[in-house]
């Protein structure tokens, strides 16, 4: 409630907000006559105005960043990050590292070199706005306290091409005491297969204190036995749930399923049962509301100025204290 209070009462001086009269909303109840379900595509005549460089539009100012992604129906998506909503996208990854620390007191991994497999964090900019990629984006905010051990280099995170840039992280890592590999699968997959090729070795013989995997952004499942294959011995792993549009959750214990719902960074979440979602008036649930076991599409709500905006996602709640949630799927599939 109280993400929810604060929210809409910053955004109630937006053109958004006008328009959707927030300056009346008193409760979540009315908040779901006024604002409705929508994606990019429904957002989108907000966004063109702020990627014209008007302010006011969904939150107050101007973004800090676009963040752009590639959208499969509309083209390519500006989602906006505001300076509110930076501390989500850099903060919870921090925390998922701490949290793991302070659950297991493993830290060794802390002191190794570190690699974020990610874009480019080249930005250009969009009416005086820096518009990159979002794990590009989160790089520039990497805290100076890792930045000494992370790779690979500046120069070699810019490059667009992306088997030329695994090549030159090949010859950048190897021979370093790599502790920690991040990254979405698929790419950490085609890294450790380009390091099998070039030493012949399993990744364990390569680099011997590598101890913590963090990985995100597709279903881990269909990589898990080849990745771990490769390796060549069980590491312990951070599941994490970031997207352009909020950082959504992270694995916070090695023991139980799911990942830990973060409910005060900033985002109020609803949650419409995944088999309503294309009614004309589907069921909008808040936290208190949801059951375990149910499908939901996940609507978010959020100081980056998105409102009743669907990701696209389906979750499942595995646990309700505290909120853990799995990635269960897409809407349209």
């Amino acid at each position: 409630d109280e993400v929810f209070s604060l929210i809409v009462w910053a955004a109630q001086d937006t053109a958004f907000g006008i328009d959707h009269e927030f300056g009346g909303i008193k409760s979540y109840e009315e908040f779901k006559r006024q604002v409705p379900i929508q994606d990019y595509e429904g957002l989108r005549p907000y966004v063109d105005r702020v990627v014209k460089g008007e302010s006011d539009v969904l939150w107050p100012g101007k973004p800090a960043y676009f963040a752009k992604t590639s959208g499969t129906t509309s083209g390519a998506k500006y989602i906006p990050i505001t300076r509110d909503s930076i501390p989500n996208h850099i903060n919870s990854a921090r925390n998922a590292l701490l949290s793991y620390v302070a659950n297991t007191g493993k830290s060794k991994f802390l002191d190794g070199k570190l690699i974020f497999l990610s874009g480019s964090p080249e930005t250009i900019k969009t009416a005086g706005i820096n518009t990159g990629r979002l794990s590009g984006i989160v790089n520039h905010h990497v805290p100076s306290y890792l930045r000494g051990n992370q790779l690979p280099s500046y120069k070699t995170n810019c490059i667009e091409d992306w088997e030329e840039k695994v090549d030159r992280i090949v010859e950048e890592t190897l021979g370093q005491n790599m502790s920690l590999i991040s990254g979405i699968p698929p790419w950490v997959q085609m890294y450790f297969d380009k390091i099998r090729e070039k030493t012949g070795k399993q990744i364990k013989d390569v680099f011997p204190d590598f101890e913590m995997f963090v990985f995100g952004g597709v279903n881990f499942e269909p990589y898990r036995q080849k990745l771990y294959e490769t390796i060549g011995k069980q590491i312990d792993s951070i599941e994490l749930y970031p997207a352009s549009e909020g950082f959504i959750a992270y694995q916070d214990t090695q023991t139980e399923e799911g990942m830990l719902l973060l409910l005060k960074t900033g985002i109020f979440y609803e949650f419409i049962p995944a088999e309503e979602y294309f009614d004309d008036n589907p069921t909008r649930l808040s936290i208190g509301e949801v059951e375990l076991g149910v499908n939901y599409a996940l609507i978010i709500n959020s100081n980056a100025g998105l409102w009743g905006y669907s990701i696209g996602d389906t979750v499942k709640f595995v646990s309700k204290e505290p909120y853990r949630l799995i990635v269960s799927g897409r809407i349209k599939h």
